[in-house]
């Protein structure tokens, strides 16, 4: 699918195979179209924390080791 990465100024478009890169501190927000489905990977250092300051259900506190 495609992804809509929205920064503060503008909107990148990353299309299947593409990547981007969003650096530290900056601020963004991914997005989709019409409820289409995007696959993304993403590497971050382990301790960046995937759901800000909340904790919920899908907060991880336990990583595999890969």
């Amino acid at each position: 699918g495609t992804l809509y990465m929205q920064f503060r100024d503008r909107t990148e478009i990353v299309k299947e195979g593409e990547i981007i890169v969003v650096p530290k501190g900056v601020e963004h927000c991914p997005a989709t179209k019409d409820d289409e489905e995007v696959l993304v990977m993403l590497f971050e250092k382990q301790s960046t924390a995937h759901t800000g300051n909340v904790m919920d259900a899908r907060t991880q506190t336990q990583y595999p080791k890969i």
